[in-house]
């Protein structure tokens, strides 16, 4: 395969991978489960379902082409409409039809939070699309009760943070921040229960990014509803959470949020669960800048050639290796596109050019089609899942926004 960054802009092929990958969206990624009017969109033919980190994709969608801003409300709503009468969310919701669903043994499941991107804000983002007044008031009280159940199952040690039970609870798959750990899912299918260890719960800052911007999206969802004393208490969560984050799990010496154990120890390995913090908003701009330029956009830590990977080439305990789906190593499609949610906000448009010119030309000569991830210093795609939603997703927004789509 040529080098990835050999490829010229100019490259014709980029513009064949752009239709291909809508083509491959719209006509394949998009369907209908059993008994379902709406189209929902999946994540790749290895993927027999919907999961709740990955309804950014929906929404993003919508946002490129508002003829299927239905396709957010249907996306949003298969999750409300699976929650359960506690107020818990499912991480995913499968059909049932598909062949690899049976491997799940639930075709709902609660078995771990899954989060990612804060579906508040997500359902937000959808109701600015819609302006239906009956879905806001739907999703204000779905997420409302969804924050509840997080208070009431997941701050078991009374500190006001939300806190990480297993692997899964993440999206990071085979990370080494996770050492230890035994539960890939919560024990028992309950996102309730924790995995055993004795360190265990961790105080996890990308898990607690995404609640803090769920209650900033809850309290524009009660001041859009004329609530005003309802947004002002979402507003004091969101900073109390904020304040109690940086308090526990920001490290000054190394300037980097680290997770927590229950003994208070800070498990200090540099993952792009730092990244959430951005995306949600957490950080103030001096604070973020000072994370973004030590760490971010060092070529030493996360500034690769394919930006950015799910571990800091300076952490020795990265695990390059396995062939795929491995946020120990690899630069994650689904990294790639949460940085439309931050780093043009941030004021770091011009690097996101750099960083979307790096993966357009990857993806444009790439033997495997939209891999769900790249290596971050060759451009070679993984194993693991091609034609994945996320990756075809920012390919199409990277080449829009590089001014390469002419005149669509």
């Amino acid at each position: 395969m040529n080098l990835p960054k050999d490829v010229a802009l100019s490259d014709p092929r980029i513009m064949e991978r752009y239709w291909a990958a809508w083509d491959r969206l719209l006509h394949k990624n998009l369907r209908r489960f059993p008994a379902m009017d709406a189209e929902l969109l999946l994540i790749s033919d290895a993927y027999p379902g919907v999961w709740l980190e990955h309804t950014f994709d929906a929404v993003c969608l919508a946002t490129m082409n508002p003829a299927h801003r239905e396709v957010a409300r249907a996306q949003t709503l298969i999750f409300l409409q699976n929650q359960k009468p506690d107020g818990q969310l499912p991480c995913y919701v499968l059909d049932a039809s598909h062949p690899s669903a049976v491997n799940y043994g639930r075709t709902v499941g609660y078995g771990q939070l899954q989060e990612c991107v804060s579906f508040a804000r997500l359902c937000w983002e959808t109701y600015l699309l819609l302006r239906d007044r009956e879905y806001l008031e739907t999703a204000y009280r779905g997420c409302a009760r969804w924050d509840d159940w997080l208070r009431r199952h997941r701050d078991t040690q009374g500190t006001g943070l939300i806190e990480l039970f297993c692997e899964f609870d993440t999206g990071h798959d085979h990370s080494p921040r996770l050492a230890g750990i035994s539960a890939r899912s919560c024990p028992g299918g309950d996102a309730g229960a924790c995995s055993p260890e004795d360190f265990m719960p961790l105080l996890a800052p990308d898990l607690n990014a995404v609640v803090y911007g769920s209650r900033c999206a809850l309290e524009a969802m009660a001041a859009e509803l004329g609530l005003p004393a309802e947004a002002a208490v979402w507003r004091r969560r969101a900073e109390d959470l904020r304040e109690t984050l940086l308090r526990r799990c920001y490290d000054e010496a190394d300037g980097f949020f680290y997770d927590v154990d229950r003994q208070g120890r800070a498990r200090k390995y540099r993952t792009i669960h730092i990244a959430s913090l951005f995306s949600e908003r957490v950080l103030e701009p001096p604070l973020a800048d000072a994370i973004y330029h030590r760490y971010l956009r060092n070529p030493a830590e996360f500034w690769t050639a394919y930006p950015f990977p799910a571990m800091s080439l300076a952490d020795p305990r990265r695990s390059p290796g396995l062939k795929g789906n491995d946020w120990g190593y690899y630069s994650q499609g689904l990294t790639a596109l949460r940085t439309l949610r931050w780093m043009e906000h941030y004021g770091y448009a011009a690097d996101a050019r750099l960083l979307m010119e790096a993966w357009v030309k990857a993806l444009a000569v790439a033997e495997r089609p939209f891999a769900q991830e790249l290596d971050p210093v060759t451009g070679a795609p993984s194993e693991c899942s091609p034609w994945y939603s996320s990756a075809m997703l920012f390919y199409i927004a990277a080449v829009r926004t590089l001014g390469l789509a002419g005149g669509e």
